[in-house]
Parts: C-alpha cells; structure tokens; sequence
C-alpha cells in the first residue's frame, strides 16, 4: 500500500496514500483493531450534519472566516449524504468517547475544504470550531436517533399497525378457540385476537413519541465539560435552531449541558421503549408461529405465505421464516437494551465514556426493528389465510364453552359436562343435553361460539 506521512501533536505517522483522513484517524485504526464494526452510517451522516451546521453558525457570529466556512460546509454536506463512509474506518470498540470518530470526521472534512477552497483549512481550528468530542457525539447520538425514529421507524410501526388492523377487519366473521396455559379457553374472534396485537403495537408508537421531547434536547455548545468553554454566548442556541431548520425536527439546546453530556438516560429510555415493541412482536411472532404449526400435527389455523422451502431433506416442507426472523431480531434489541443499560451508568463525573457502543447499539436496534415491522406487515400477517375448517372443528368440540352454562347449573355441574365430553371426545352440547333439562334450542343458544364473543367488555 502506498503511504504519505501525516503529522498531528504526537509526531509523524503513515497513512494511506488515497485517504481523505489524517494522523488522528490511523491511530485509531492502528490502535483498535477490535470487531471490524465501523460507526454507523446514520452516525456518520449525523457527524456531517453537525459539523456543517457549526461552520454555518460559526460564520454567521463572525467567528469563521467565510471561503473556510463555506468549504466546511460543502464537505460536511458530502459526508452527512454519506457520500465517504468508505473514509471512517475506526472501530466502534474505540475511545470511550468517540473523540477518533469526532476527529475522523474533522480530519475527511478539513482534507475536502482544502481541496474545495485551495486553502489550509485545520481539523481542530476549523471544522471542530466550537465544538469538543465531547458535546459533538452525544448530539449526533441525538440527531440520528432522532432522524431514524422519524424517518423509518415510526412510519414502519404506523404500517404494521394499519396492516394488523386491516387484517382483524377482514377476518372478523371467524371464531376459534381461545387459549390460556396454551391450552382450550373460551372461543375469541380472529378480529379480536388481531386486535391485541394491534394495540400493542399501538403502544408502542405512543412510548416512542413520549421520548422524542428529551430525545429532542442536544448537547452541542457545552463543549469539554458542560461549561461550553471556547463557544461564542450565542453558539449553542444558534446551532439548534440551524439544525432544527435543516433537519425539520424541533431540537434545542439541553437545559442543563452537565446532565447532557455526563449522561445517557434519554438514550438509555428509547432503549428500553424499543426492548417493550421487542418484546411485543416476539409476542405476536410467536402466536403467528403457533397458529400456522402443522399443517397436520398441530394447530393449523392459518396458513402463512410460502416463501422458500423450509428443508434441505423434507421435501414439501415450509417453515414460518418471516416470524421466525422478527424473533432473532427482537432477542437482538434485548440485547441491545442490556448494553445500552451497561454503557448508560458509564457517566463517570462530566463524561459518559462508552459513547460509540451506545450509539451503535441504538440505531441497529431501531433500524432492526423499522425493518422487521415492514416484513412482519407484508409478508405474514397481510398474506396469511385462516384455516375455517380446523377453526370450526376444533371449536366444536371445545369442553370450555360449558363455562357459559356455569350461571344456569352451576360450575360443579359444568365441571362435570366438561370432563366427560373430555373423556368421550364428543361435543360439549350433547353431552350437556344428556346431563341437564335444557333443550337442544337452549343449548345452542347458549353454546353460540359467536355470542360467546359478545360480552358486553368483548370489542
């Protein structure tokens, strides 16, 4: 490989020929060669944004001379389209507090704005004007959460929301056995039980936007230690509006720097929101499973969309794989969320110190789970067709409707209908008829699965 020497404050030191980064950037790579795992591009692009919206302030407060700023800030456009990730290589498993990812994005900067103006434009001097490591990556931890809730997560819940809900509309005539223990209860409609899910995910969406406000509170303009040392008066509330009007999203300056830059609790909050929709579409993942096993041996009723062949010596065979991937995708956002929480308490006095793993972990879960909800909607519970015969059969012999006759004879009495019509494998209106005076009308009437679901607490 072909190498030039760069220079930074702890001497000389070789860096490939062809990169736009400097001395600061190759130690890193030359010091953490942990995972492989470079930031994430939305974090790279938030880095951009940042760097972009700092020279435009900076500019503006007569602080930035403006053929430099005007050179930062079309090289931190570049970075923020994510048109030079290949140029942040470090590894997420760096300094605690993303300081070689600030000064990576600082250094590819500073090289374009000198290619663009034809001037010396300085990594520290200039593009990281105002600005420390350690305002500059909890604020991009901010910004691209913030943008990748808005911008793919929430609009994919809304999705499978509306799916769940047009599902339960369409399915709404039919009834089957309801379960507790994984064993007979009294019968629901399919609309009912799909109308669960629909709410969980409705939850969901709501304990996200209850985060967005203090999501929405950045860090930027405190700089080393909350005291905003080396920052016009005016910087840090400028930088929220610019960013506020470039990015659409209402951000503003943290009300207390300290807390912003010492902690994660904000982060550590989505986290655990984001484990709850975790939790709760390995719920529904997991009742999709059961109700499409068999076809034969088990449940059978309904019939997921056959997407590839589930064997590679069981000709014919068709495995649930979309429910399947959302379950290995929730047990990822566990744990995410248990990182998260470990990395969230490493605030030691005025600087948490496991910023990169944080921001790693918190957009692969978001992104996880945009992504998962989308296929969840689209190829399982939009496609999937309900079995109404196995419906119907099973439901039929279901001993549990005799708890409807439980004000009419008593649960002793009903106890006893049960077991037999348990022990005789016959359906539980004729042997109710056997064991009691109600005519066979009575008996249906009572025994309706549907009516059964119509409770006056029954949607």
């Amino acid at each position: 490989m072909r190498t030039r020497i760069e220079t930074d404050s702890m001497g000389e030191l070789e860096v490939p020929q062809d990169a736009l980064y400097g001395a600061q950037t190759q130690r890193a790579v030359n010091n953490f060669p942990v995972s492989g795992i470079p930031m994430p591009a939305r974090f790279i692009s938030a880095l951009g944004m940042i760097k972009k919206t700092s020279a435009t302030v900076n500019l503006e407060l007569g602080e930035l001379d403006i053929s430099i700023a005007k050179a930062i800030i079309e090289a931190a456009d570049r970075v923020s389209e994510n048109k030079h990730d290949d140029q942040f290589p470090i590894d997420i498993f760096q300094t605690g507090s993303g300081t070689s990812s600030n000064m990576n994005a600082n250094e590819v900067i500073a090289r374009l704005a000198s290619d663009f103006s034809g001037r010396a434009v300085s990594a520290n001097d200039h593009v990281n004007m105002a600005q420390s490591s350690n305002d500059t990556i909890p604020t991009a931890i901010h910004l691209s959460s913030a943008v990748a809730i808005r911008d793919s997560l929430l609009p994919a819940l809304e999705h499978l929301k509306a799916t769940v809900e047009a599902k339960a509309q369409s399915s709404d005539s039919h009834v089957k056995t309801g379960r507790t223990h994984l064993m007979d209860a009294m019968p629901v409609r399919l609309s009912q039980e799909l109308g669960g899910w629909a709410q969980q995910v409705s939850n969901g969406i709501e304990r996200i936007e209850a985060v967005r406000p203090r999501l929405h509170l950045i860090a930027q303009g405190g700089t080393a230690v909350g005291t905003g040392v080396n920052t016009h008066p005016e910087f840090a509330a400028q930088f929220a509006n610019k960013l506020s009007e470039s990015v659409g999203i209402n951000f503003q300056s943290s009300p207390s720097f300290f807390e912003a830059l010492s902690s994660m609790d904000t982060v550590v909050e989505l986290s655990g929101q984001l484990k709850t929709i975790a939790v709760s579409l390995m719920k529904i993942s997991n009742d999709l499973r059961w109700m499409n096993s068999g076809p034969l041996a088990g449940l059978g009723e309904i019939e997921l969309q056959a997407l590839q062949p589930g064997s590679s010596i069981m000709p014919g065979k068709v495995n649930p794989v979309i429910p399947e991937s959302c379950c290995m995708v929730c047990a990822q956002v566990l744990g995410n969320d248990l990182t998260i929480s470990i990395a969230g308490q490493s605030g030691n006095f005025q600087l948490n110190v496991m910023l990169p793993v944080i921001a790693y972990n918190i957009l692969q879960s978001i992104d996880l789970l945009a992504n998962i909800s989308r296929l969840l909607a689209d190829k399982a519970i939009a496609t999937f067709t309900v079995n109404e015969q196995n419906l119907t059969r099973s439901l039929s012999r279901n001993p549990i409707l005799v708890t409807a006759l439980n004000p009419i004879i008593g649960y002793l009495k009903a106890a006893e209908i049960a077991k037999q019509a348990y022990r005789q494998n016959r359906p539980v209106i004729d042997v109710a008829q056997e064991l009691t005076n109600l005519s066979e009308q009575e008996l249906e009437a009572l025994l309706d699965p549907r009516k059964l679901t119509q409770s006056e607490n029954a949607v």
